[in-house]
């Protein structure tokens, strides 16, 4: 590995946003990559093609102090995004403690990467942090964060650990509270790769609750080139910022969308409401975003759409 490259550390890097952003990170070649990722819910389909030299995957617990102190002192990183967490609502419902052990991962990547040549770290958040909104749009320093289900408690508690090694020692950081981001790589864990999928096979839609929650979806490629663009022109040093598109729309409709889009013969049918993290509404405050990208972000139906011609969703629902 040629030691002037930019090294990068991207921790659940086969995931569905870190593997985006991963690709576009390797389009530059000045920088190398370096992916880990448990594999708990990535998936190595995901990683860049061979053909790109600039990058490596390890496999690796970043919750375990020993797994991620190899990495990260096998390589002297001057970049690291945070990306690993246990996701997807009926998971981390399930699994409580396992969303809580995250902090654990939290902890390992700040401790080894202050004092050392990291000079700026990347996390991702998530808009479960505000919680059931008092305001919309929410916007990143008026809302507040007043969720209490795990998987949001562990994003509110790791903001707060980032902003604190930036007072202790020094270490920069920018947090990326992700709305709903979706696309090809997207696993059927999720709301929009599960009714595309469930639309496909006419199969059931199912809905929990009546569809009337509200939910607003970025494009990856809208999520992925706002991440780059902050990393790339040193943006909101020491800063959070909403990652989402604003465009409102009830579950309900989302799945009338799909079976729409692909002709198909499923119906909807409605489950109870889950008992809690179904937030009834959810819109960002997105004007940083909007002012960092410069363009008109991708709308739902053109997302899905180039889901539906995309390769890779495709083979993956097969």
């Amino acid at each position: 590995m040629d030691s002037k490259k930019t090294k990068i550390l991207v921790t659940g890097g086969a995931g569905n946003v870190g593997s985006a952003l991963i690709e576009k990170l390797i389009s530059d070649t000045n920088n190398y990559v370096v992916i880990v990722d448990d594999l708990s819910t990535g998936y190595l389909s995901k990683l860049p093609s061979p053909e790109h030299h600039n990058w490596k995957f390890i496999k690796a617990d970043v919750n375990n102090s020993n797994d991620i102190s190899s990495v990260m002192l096998s390589y002297n990183f001057d970049y690291v995004f945070h990306f690993a967490a246990v996701v997807g609502v009926t998971r981390t419902q399930e699994n409580p403690i396992a969303v809580l052990n995250d902090i654990e991962g939290i902890k390992n990547i700040l401790n080894f990467s202050k004092n050392s040549t990291v000079k700026h770290v990347y996390f991702s958040s998530s808009s479960e942090v505000y919680g059931e909104p008092v305001e919309l749009p929410q916007n990143e320093h008026r809302t507040p964060l007043n969720s209490r289900v795990p998987y949001a408690v562990v994003k509110n508690v790791g903001e707060c650990f980032f902003r604190s090694y930036w007072q202790s020692f020094r270490l920069p950081y920018t947090i990326f509270r992700f709305f709903n981001t979706y696309g090809p790589n997207q696993s059927t864990d999720f709301v929009v790769a599960r009714f595309l999928a469930a639309a496909l096979h006419n199969r059931d839609i199912t809905i929990y609750g009546d569809g009337s929650q509200t939910r607003t979806f970025t494009y990856v490629d809208d999520t992925v080139n706002v991440c780059y663009k902050i990393f790339k022109n040193n943006l909101l040093v020491n800063d959070v910022i909403n990652i989402g598109n604003d465009e409102l729309m009830t579950i309900k409709n989302l799945a009338e969308l799909a079976i729409s889009l692909t002709k198909s013969t499923s119906k909807i049918v409605y489950l109870p409401p889950l008992k809690e993290g179904d937030m009834t509404r959810r819109q960002p405050d997105n004007h940083k975003m909007r002012e960092i990208l410069n363009k008109k972000l991708v709308s739902i139906e053109e997302g899905m759409s180039r889901m539906l011609k995309d390769e890779r969703f495709l083979k993956s629902i097969k």
